[in-house]
């Protein structure tokens, strides 16, 4: 199982909405994703590969060249850019 964070700044709102249809997808595509939810104030405690994020916050992220696999969603309710992202992501941590 792969640990992905879905954050953004305070942790509410749209993270949260964010949060609910990645776990849509997670579970209509059966991928080996565990999701964790918190404000960004928590990404220097998470130990996962992935943070999925808005893209202006994935932008900031890209930026500060953490050491994740960042992941910039434009529209949180589309589910395919969802699925697309989330895939590539995963391709490039090396899940299967």
């Amino acid at each position: 199982m792969i640990k992905a964070l879905v954050a953004c700044r305070a942790g509410v709102g749209s993270s949260l909405m964010l949060k609910i249809k990645l776990n849509e997808v997670i579970s209509e595509h059966d991928l080996p994703v565990e999701v964790e939810h918190k404000s960004l104030d928590g990404l220097p405690g998470f130990n996962g590969p992935i943070v999925i994020t808005l893209s202006d916050v994935a932008d900031e992220l890209k930026e500060q060249k953490i050491d994740k696999v960042v992941v910039g969603i434009k529209n949180i309710l589309d589910k395919d850019e969802i699925y697309t992202k989330l895939s590539a992501a995963l391709k490039e941590v090396g899940a299967k």
